[in-house]
């Protein structure tokens, strides 16, 4: 069993860090290209990124990853005396407040508004932007966490 979890964790982190990846993407260089256009055509393309968005394999792994740390909890809560379940656990829950909470929370509402035409491009931005910063940041701190957890399991 001991090698089944060490699998789970080693993909939990891959994903974490994956999803990080993206969430970089957009903050790195996806937005700014977005902006340079003019504000229609960004918020155009915008939305079509969104409907792309909204299909596999961003979705398989948006909830596959999160279903993963949920087991990883798990894991770390049934073995809570073993090094590194402490940090399992916070890896785990970092990731999943970044991949799914800041999205559910933040994102995917203001793209809902973008979608409808109740927000402007330019406020669409100045929420949608700082939101996907905070998902790379937990990510990236969950595959931080994560691996750390990972090493001192052993």
């Amino acid at each position: 069993m001991t090698r089944t979890w060490d699998v789970l964790t080693a993909v939990t982190t891959i994903g974490s860090g994956l999803l990080a990846g993206v969430f970089f993407a957009f903050s790195a260089f996806v937005m700014s290209g977005l902006q340079r256009l003019p504000a229609s055509d960004g918020a155009a393309a915008m939305r079509s990124i969104n409907v792309t968005a909204q299909r596999p394999p961003l979705m398989i792994a948006l909830f596959g990853i999160s279903a993963l740390c949920l087991a990883t909890i798990v894991r770390a809560l049934a073995t809570w005396p073993a090094p590194g379940a402490a940090w399992l656990l916070t890896g785990a829950a970092l990731t999943i407040v970044g991949a799914l909470g800041v999205t559910i929370a933040l994102n995917v509402p203001l793209n809902d508004r973008l979608e409808s035409g109740t927000v402007t491009w330019s406020r669409f931005l100045s929420a949608w932007e700082p939101a996907n910063h905070a998902r790379t940041v937990l990510c990236l701190a969950g595959c931080a966490v994560l691996l750390i957890g990972a090493i001192r399991r052993h």
